[in-house]
């Protein structure tokens, strides 16, 4: 196994506009829709990077399959909100990456929500089974080089 290392902080932030399918009959944002939203983020992330969180290639389908995913809630944010999520590469290794996030409510950036992930990177393997890969190279240069993000993308 690859040792791990410690890149420069890598950020990205995205904006989302809160739907009504992601409220519950409160007008609340329903918990669900935060992990939605961490994903919808992680997947802006890769693409600013110039790739994406799956690929078909000549070794199979691969992507990145979520190991362990957590969220706690500050406050509540509703219906037509603006929420900044922002991404933060906490860790990351040869095959995995470990993801702290926030959620601001927009304008004021008050926090709402404090996240987390952890995906690694995998292939499918024969008899459908997957297996850990190396991530793949336009997420393993950002990380090596610590290459700073702060692209915002507009609201969804």
């Amino acid at each position: 196994m690859a040792p791990e290392f410690a890149p420069a902080p890598l950020e990205f932030a995205a904006v989302h506009r809160i739907e009504f399918a992601d409220t519950d009959a409160a007008g609340m944002v329903h918990f669900s829709a935060y992990f939605r939203l961490m994903e919808a983020t992680e997947h802006a992330f890769y693409r600013s990077l110039g790739g994406s969180g799956f690929v078909e290639s000549a070794e199979g389908r691969q992507g990145m399959p979520r190991v362990s995913a957590s969220c706690d809630f500050l406050r509540p944010i509703r219906f037509e909100d603006e929420v900044e999520v922002r991404l933060r590469v906490r860790e990351a290794g040869d095959r995995r990456i470990a993801y702290d996030f926030e959620f601001r409510v927009r304008p004021t950036s008050e926090l709402a929500a404090t996240g987390a992930m952890t995906v690694v990177y995998a292939r499918r393997t024969g008899g459908g089974r997957f297996a850990s890969a190396p991530l793949p190279t336009f997420l393993r240069n950002a990380l090596a080089g610590g290459n700073p993000t702060a692209r915002t993308s507009p609201p969804a």
